[in-house]
């Protein structure tokens, strides 16, 4: 993805480095079977608080993710506005370890996650490191798909569909947001370098619930999904990105 020197979000908060008290919460929002596939310590769950060291917030994956944040603004205000509809500009919060939002007190291994409580997105950027390693989902713009997911809940949220179907309908809906998003926002700055919509298949293919529960317990339960396969999941970026048109989406949301 060709993102240097382009316009960055002003909407990007940056909590790394901030010490969160708190006992853990039950806001397992998004990708808890992560914590299970990762072989995380679950003493670091239990602690009162994270200390960590601040971090620069100018290094080049927090440029990467404010342009794009940005993307993500041009793209949702203009087809708000096409619909004669405002939207409403949500944050991107970084953290590390442990964060507090409006959903409650969560860590890094519920993965990135949207809450609809105060409307902001939540990242430990640490699981960007996860997504190309453990789970082999290498590239700029697989980065880019998680936010662009993230942003499709906070989409949901500004017309009324969030939470409206079934936990599998809602995520499958988001991920078709996000390949909504990817071809409109190629259209609007020709940014995209081949084999990035490729990177961000392999991406919504990585986080498949039949993947991560093959990977984590060697065995998967269909009636426990909560995000979708992968093959869904793929179809459902697939979807969104060739149609070019986000209310075709609307066929993933149940009700």
């Amino acid at each position: 993805m060709q993102w240097r020197g382009r316009r960055e979000s002003g909407n990007l908060v940056d909590r790394r480095g901030v010490k969160t008290a708190g006992a853990l919460g039950g806001g397992g929002i998004i990708l808890a079977i992560i914590y299970a596939l990762l072989g995380g310590d679950p003493s670091a769950f239990l602690n009162s608080g994270v200390e960590t060291t601040p971090v620069a917030t100018n290094d080049d994956q927090t440029r990467f993710l404010r342009v794009v944040l940005a993307d993500t603004e041009d793209v949702w205000n203009k087809a708000f506005a096409a619909a004669g509809r405002t939207y409403q500009e949500p944050k991107l919060v970084l953290f590390s370890g442990r964060v507090q939002s409006a959903c409650g007190s969560a860590t890094a291994a519920v993965g990135p996650f949207y809450c609809p409580g105060d409307q902001q997105l939540y990242l430990d950027t640490s699981f960007f490191n996860q997504l190309s390693g453990k789970l082999g989902a290498k590239g700029d713009f697989a980065q880019a798909y998680v936010i662009a997911h993230e942003i499709g809940h906070h989409v949901q949220q500004q017309l009324g569909y969030l939470d409206k179907g079934s936990s599998v309908a809602t995520e499958l809906q988001a991920d078709c947001f996000a390949g909504y998003w990817a071809k409109a926002t190629q259209t609007l700055n020709q940014t995209l370098d081949q084999g990035d919509v490729e990177e961000a298949m392999n991406a919504a293919s990585a986080v498949g619930d039949d993947a991560l529960q093959q990977a984590s317990q060697g065995y998967v339960v269909p009636d426990s999904f909560t995000h979708g396969s992968s093959r869904q999941r793929m179809a459902a970026f697939s979807q969104g990105f060739e149609s070019g048109d986000f209310r075709n989406c609307n066929t993933n949301a149940a009700g």
